[in-house]
């Protein structure tokens, strides 16, 4: 894959920068209709947790995968920014002294600690609802019915089914042994939802078949399933200033990961058996799906 990293490069910083833009467009003091007023400090709140760098992985993959079922781009980036509001909320509240309790958050304070925990709690709060109000929006040009999918799916893979219910397992894990299906279901729900329900919503954009749409929901919970291998495997040979966060978290909380339960040489072959299983359910797509292989790629390659 390195003949077009640089290529991918490029594309992974202009997707962050349109994420980025857009959400400072929407974040600002100015009310919408319904609203009574922006408090200034839950603002800034918001904004140091979202506008804060990020790879934006998970809006690349609904951009991506929605172009390749020829989607419109611009619905797209918008579906890509809640879904990225949700994900940045998750961590404001999974930095907080209650949960991980983490003073770093892609190399600069956690909400908490710039502001305060009230604080932090009220600008995941607003982020996650800001989602919906996203979706919703008129500016979203999506049939409601198509809306309403996109909504009900997502609240799904946010809730107790899912991501948060995934943090409840989380903590279970600490100082607590766990199977490995045990482990498998929760990162499937804390991490692993998110970035299949990325991968899924193209399609639904794009109003593509059902087999299109399972298809692409299990290559999302193949590199969703990597991505966590991959970032415990960074917890564990890769420093805090290159991670952006404290290294070595999982291991001195004592949490139950693969990585833990089998050893680093085994969670690099899971990985390598993971990316094959993602390039061949891409397969059927041709070079129409060489951006997501791409990505799939970058998910195990990176370095933070």
């Amino acid at each position: 894959m390195t003949e077009n990293i640089t290529a991918f490069d490029a594309n992974l910083r202009d997707c962050a920068h349109q994420v980025r833009t857009l959400l400072e467009k929407i974040l600002t003091v100015q009310p919408k209709h319904n609203e009574i007023s922006r408090p200034e400090k839950l603002l800034l709140a918001m904004r140091h947790g979202v506008l804060n760098g990020g790879k934006r992985i998970r809006p690349l993959l609904v951009m991506e995968s929605t172009t390749l079922f020829d989607g419109n781009a611009a619905t797209a980036l918008r579906i890509g920014a809640a879904i990225e509001a949700v994900h940045c909320y998750s961590l404001i509240h999974d930095d907080l002294p209650a949960m991980d309790n983490d003073d770093l958050r892609r190399g600069k304070p956690t909400v908490h600690i710039a502001f305060d925990e009230a604080t932090a709690i009220l600008a995941g709060d607003a982020l996650l609802t800001l989602a919906f109000d996203i979706i919703s929006d008129d500016a979203t040009e999506l049939p409601a019915t198509t809306k309403i999918e996109l909504i009900s799916s997502l609240s799904r893979v946010a809730g107790c089914g899912g991501l948060v219910g995934g943090q409840i397992f989380d903590l279970a894990g600490e100082h607590n042994e766990l199977s490995e299906q045990e482990i498998i279901t929760l990162q499937a729900m804390k991490t692993g939802a998110l970035i299949r329900f990325s991968c899924q919503a193209g399609p639904i954009i794009a109003n593509a078949p059902i087999a299109d749409r399972e298809r692409l929901s299990e290559f999302g919970a193949a590199i969703g399933l990597a991505f966590q291998l991959a970032d415990d495997l960074l917890d564990i040979t890769a420093d805090t200033s290159t991670l952006g966060k404290t290294a070595g978290k999982d291991v001195s909380a004592a949490k139950a990961t693969l990585v833990s339960l089998h050893g680093v040489d085994w969670a690099k072959r899971q990985l390598g058996g993971l990316i094959q299983q993602a390039e061949d359910l891409l397969k059927p797509y041709g070079d129409l799906s060489k951006r997501l292989v791409q990505i799939a790629h970058y998910i195990i390659e990176r370095k933070n």
